[in-house]
């Protein structure tokens, strides 16, 4: 599950900080209603793991 394209997907704004090295350091910014559809898409790729595995 990649957490920062769910939240692009549910509206949020992922934004790069810094870069040190290899590791990078971003910011997640958004709505209370993109927290919320973030919330749901993270869910339902839990469950969508969960299903793959259990296959």
């Amino acid at each position: 599950m990649d957490i920062l394209d769910l939240a692009r997907k549910s509206g949020m704004t992922v934004v790069l900080e810094a870069k040190i090295g290899r590791q990078e350091y971003q910011s997640v910014h958004g709505s209370l209603e993109a927290l919320e559809a973030f919330a749901e898409l993270v869910a339902t790729a839990a469950q969508d793991e969960l299903a793959e595995q259990e296959a």
